[in-house]
């Protein structure tokens, strides 16, 4: 079997510095805070990663860093949920892009604000076993179902399950007509114990947390950093974390390890902190 580190990694929208960073004397332009998710690539050194709220610029300014540092990525354009990959250790098969349904039967309202909710998978065949396996990277609809919330929507909780369904028809399609294993990442805005979640659950799929054999971070790697600017990380359970790793299809005790880094360096590259899995296929 090939060990591979599999990625999720919300870089945070941003391509321009902010008034309230600039006052501070902080930068937050996509060209300020590529260089921190380039040394995160170094560090840790994924195989493939599922991106998140990434411009076109971001995206341009990661790779010509990565691209300074001898780092050799590919890319897979998926709009703000773009793939990135190691094309020496993995071949891609095919692919898929859909943007998330803005109008979803039964609900009223719009669930995709500016095109931003999207998913993107790919069927990858590593180079040294021949092994294949499905990987998705997703951003699903952010507003709170709570009425008390001021970022209430009704029916968002409901718009999520709609929109990780539709990632899981995909993959799961995919994963028969390859027979191979599927992986979904991504910013789910949804718990642990959410609506979305337990319906992915009840298909059968697995989250990397649960099943990883050798260590599983309990944290929930989620920190304020927006335009008006960033607080530090206080840690808080892996129960309220929305950034997600799914497998199905999986033989047992593939996932060796669920992980999340936590750098200083990275508190005012996004409110997101990267989440990993090593795993055997």
């Amino acid at each position: 079997m090939e060990k591979l580190r599999l990625m999720t990694n919300n870089q945070w929208r941003c391509d321009e510095n902010q008034p309230e960073w600039a006052i501070l004397e902080e930068d937050c332009s996509a060209s300020a805070r590529a260089k921190g998710f380039a040394r995160v690539f170094c560090e840790l050194d994924p195989d493939v990663v599922g991106l998140q709220e990434v411009s076109p610029l971001m995206l341009a300014e990661l790779a010509q860093n990565l691209s300074e540092k001898n780092k050799n990525y590919a890319f897979l354009w998926g709009a703000d949920t773009p793939i990135a990959y190691k094309p020496e250790k993995l071949e891609l098969v095919n692919s898929f892009f859909a943007y998330h349904d803005a109008d979803i039967p039964g609900l009223v309202g719009e669930f995709n604000n500016v095109k931003t909710k999207s998913y993107t998978v790919a069927i990858f065949r590593t180079k040294a076993s021949g092994k294949q396996f499905v990987f998705a990277s997703t951003h699903l609809w952010w507003m709170d179902s709570d009425p008390e919330s001021p970022y209430y929507q009704a029916g968002s909780d409901e718009a999520r399950e709609y929109q990780l369904g539709k990632v899981l028809d995909c993959v799961e399609a995919f994963a028969r007509q390859y027979n191979c294993p599927a992986v979904i990442v991504g910013d789910f805005n949804a718990v642990y114990n959410s609506q979305a979640l337990r319906a992915a659950f009840g298909r059968g799929f697995l989250h990397g947390h649960d099943i990883a054999t050798e260590y599983a971070d309990q944290t929930n790697g989620f920190h304020y950093c927006y335009a008006d600017g960033y607080k530090p990380y206080f840690p808080e359970d892996f129960s309220q974390s929305i950034d997600h790793i799914l497998f199905k299809y999986i033989p047992e005790n593939s996932v060796l390890r669920f992980d999340r880094y936590y750098p200083n360096y990275y508190m005012p590259l996004s409110d997101h902190f990267p989440a990993f899995v090593d795993v055997k296929f």
